[in-house]
């Protein structure tokens, strides 16, 4: 599937994605700048904290099929034989 199948396809989703990423930089800055008093600084944190989340995001899922699909498929595993 090309990329424009795949925007099309998925059109709604993307607007809903873009949408909330705009009220959450926008919450974020709003908070930043409360607790700063300093705009730039309130916009640069809003920015980079989604960015640092992405990267975090990444990790966890990787650490998450590492050890916690482990520990969650254990006790179903032996609710199954009882």
């Amino acid at each position: 599937m090309n990329m424009a199948k795949l925007v099309r396809a998925n059109l709604p989703t993307l607007k809903k994605t873009a949408s909330y990423y705009l009220v959450h930089v926008t919450v974020a800055a709003a908070v930043a700048f409360a607790v700063t008093g300093n705009l730039l600084l309130s916009l640069t944190l809003s920015l980079l904290e989604p960015a640092i989340q992405a990267i975090a995001f990444f990790f966890h899922e990787k650490a998450w099929q590492r050890w916690g699909g482990r520990a969650a498929a254990t006790p179903a595993a032996m609710g199954a034989s009882a």
